[in-house]
């Protein structure tokens, strides 16, 4: 797999797949694009301090248990890579999710042009994260927004194997209008690429044909045993 540079395996995606899944399920899973090298490599970053500007221990801020870091400037190649081509297709999704729930926003066809506008709003801190999970640690439900500038998709892969845990399910909730919340319990393998909304999905109702917005938070069950690393990308800049 890693013979085949990472930005071609990202753009050879079955896209249509990915926006179909997108539509239907609330979110997307891809053929694993990280191989076992380079989830490897990817895991060892979490001990080299230099490579982060900020660490927080989830239980000193009441997000769960566990510890996550964010990455610094410059990010690393494999990071990079994935946050600048997933970017491009998911931006063009947005906007026609944009489009559908009637909002104004826009999101421009580069990264780059996208990450201006965020510093333009104060936004200047770069937002990928490594997580490491340990046993009995979770992660609570949340939705990453850290400014007025905010992408509606993420992406999250799993870089341990699954024979290094238990527990620890990517878990993905939708509070629907006038109904109890949907809850999705999600194990992608590891270098899977797991994409879902960051805050809103749009869904058509049936009474009227339009579309309505509907909350979607995000979370990690408790780790039952082993350790758990991940890494989640995000597409806007933090205040």
């Amino acid at each position: 797999m890693s013979d085949q540079p990472l930005a071609d395996r990202i753009r050879t995606l079955d896209w249509a797949g990915i926006t179909a899944a997108l539509d239907s399920d609330g979110y997307a899973v891809t053929p694993a694009l990280l191989d076992a090298a380079e989830c490897r490599r990817l895991m060892a970053l979490f001990e080299q301090d230099e490579c982060f500007r900020n660490t927080v221990d989830m239980r000193q801020v009441r997000f769960g248990s566990g510890v996550y870091r964010y990455f610094d400037r410059p990010l690393p190649e494999l990071v990079g890579t994935l946050r600048e081509c997933f970017y491009p297709p998911l931006a063009e999704l947005a906007n026609e999710l944009a489009e559908r729930l009637r909002r104004e926003e826009r999101y421009p066809e580069e990264l780059d042009a996208f990450l201006a506008s965020c510093h333009d709003h104060g936004q200047t801190r770069t937002t990928p994260i490594l997580f490491r999970y340990e046993t009995g640690d979770h992660n609570a439900l949340h939705q990453d927004l850290y400014g007025e500038i905010a992408f509606p998709f993420q992406v999250v892969t799993v870089l341990s194997p699954r024979s290094a845990y238990s527990g620890g399910e990517f878990v993905l909730t939708t509070q629907r209008p006038r109904a109890q919340s949907l809850a999705q319990v999600i194990n992608p393998e590891r270098g899977q690429m797991l994409v879902f909304p960051n805050q809103h999905k749009p869904v058509l109702s049936k009474t009227t044909g339009r579309y309505y917005r509907t909350n979607i938070r995000h979370g990690v069950s408790r780790l039952h045993s082993g350790e758990r690393y991940s890494l989640g990308i995000i597409f806007h800049d933090a205040q």
